[in-house]
């Protein structure tokens, strides 16, 4: 789905270009700051993608009720 490291590589050229932090440091950000990250089960299940192929900060892996009970407890929520 990454068309051969293409979209990964365009995705981190357009980053850069537009001085977005790079994704490692926002992932330690988020780590400082106590964010919970869940991963969708359903999204995982259709492009076949292993739990142990997820990062690290990855907590959990959930369907649509399990996110939406953790959203309605939380701050702030994103949906990607």
């Amino acid at each position: 789905m990454n068309f051969g490291g293409l979209g990964r590589w365009m995705f981190k050229k357009m980053m850069k270009a537009r001085n977005v932090t790079p994704l490692p440091e926002l992932r330690r950000l988020a780590a400082e700051l106590g964010v919970c990250v869940l991963a969708c089960q359903m999204s995982r299940e259709v492009l076949e993608i292993c739990r142990e192929d997820l990062i690290d900060e990855v907590q959990d892996v959930v369907g649509v009720a399990t996110f939406l009970e953790e959203a309605s407890r939380s701050k702030i929520t994103l949906f990607l």
